[in-house]
């Protein structure tokens, strides 16, 4: 994949490209979990806005091939949503690239921990939050009441620093 061919960008939530990704999103996970109440879907618009969070397209040659999100639970926290890269794209380090540019995201907005709902069933997802550094942490929120089918994990965006001056959040270590 040349560099140049590759664009992550803020996008509107509610835009035709952003709803086309989430659609595809959703329809991929209602067929690999399709247990009631398996499946977390919510992201409004309001928790993407400027300085609450933010809803990134990923284009490949000008084609929207992926996306991902950030909303902040509390001061310090932010929960990483709507994660998705087209099958068709794939292989190519896209969702690593996505990822890193939430964080950067989530860095420059003040967020020191970003925590995450992914299911079991979705390897290559565990595999690349892993690889990006991601650790289990107890199931929080909504995703308590889907405990056969959900896995949450969580990562410090603080530096050794603010680790070790013991600054972290406890929006979801008090669930």
């Amino acid at each position: 994949m040349a560099a140049e061919a590759l664009v992550i960008a803020r996008a509107d939530l509610a835009a035709d490209v952003s709803q086309s990704l989430i659609s595809a999103l959703n329809a991929e996970l209602t067929g690999l979990y399709a247990e009631p109440g398996a499946n977390h879907f919510r992201l409004d618009p309001e928790e993407v806005a400027e300085g609450r969070g933010v809803f990134l397209v990923a284009y490949l040659s000008g084609q929207p091939v992926g996306c991902g999100a950030f909303r902040r639970l509390d001061q310090v926290t932010a929960e990483l949503k709507r994660m998705y890269v087209a099958p068709s794209s794939r292989g190519q380090g896209l969702g690593r690239l996505l990822v890193e540019s939430l964080e950067r995201e989530a860095r420059m907005q003040g967020v020191r921990r970003l925590v995450l709902e992914t299911g079991f069933r979705q390897t290559a997802a565990l595999a690349l939050y892993r690889a990006a550094g991601f650790h289990p942490i107890p199931l929080f929120g909504e995703y308590r009441l889907s405990p056969e089918t959900s896995l949450c994990l969580g990562k410090s965006l603080a530096d050794a620093a603010d680790e070790r001056a013991g600054e972290e959040s406890t929006a979801v270590d008090a669930c």
